[in-house]
């Protein structure tokens, strides 16, 4: 569960991080924060569902690993999808702030579901 842990950790210290520069940064008067928020949620929820379904498929065989982290790879994106088109179409957040944010918080929460991917390969190497 070691793993898990630190992944999670460092998805909150990242958030909190990046929570300071949106709030405190240069240009943060003039930022929405509720398509920020959502744009945020969104991520970070792909990238644990994400993870979580890498740890389930771990230990299993091959074509389940494949299935699982592929397969879900594909449904989590069409989710997400959805979800992005319904809040575009139905004009909730603003829509600038929502898709630069949203695309800045996808490109790094995924390098760092990445590395936890990497770290527990590599936890798995030296344990064997």
């Amino acid at each position: 569960m070691k793993p898990l842990f630190d992944f999670l950790l460092k998805l909150c210290i990242l958030s909190v991080i990046l929570w300071g520069v949106i709030l405190y940064g240069p240009g943060s008067g003039n930022v929405h924060y509720s398509a920020v928020f959502l744009a945020w949620i969104m991520v970070v929820i792909n990238a644990v569902v994400g993870y979580l379904l890498f740890e389930y498929a771990f230990e299993k065989e091959s074509s389940l690993f494949t299935k699982v982290v592929f397969g879900g790879l594909i449904v989590r994106m069409m989710i997400l999808m959805a979800a992005v088109a319904v809040v575009l179409i139905g004009k909730m957040v603003d829509t600038t702030d929502f898709v630069y944010s949203l695309f800045a918080f996808y490109c790094i929460y995924v390098i760092v579901e990445i590395l936890g991917y990497q770290k527990k390969n590599k936890q798995k190497k030296n344990a064997a």
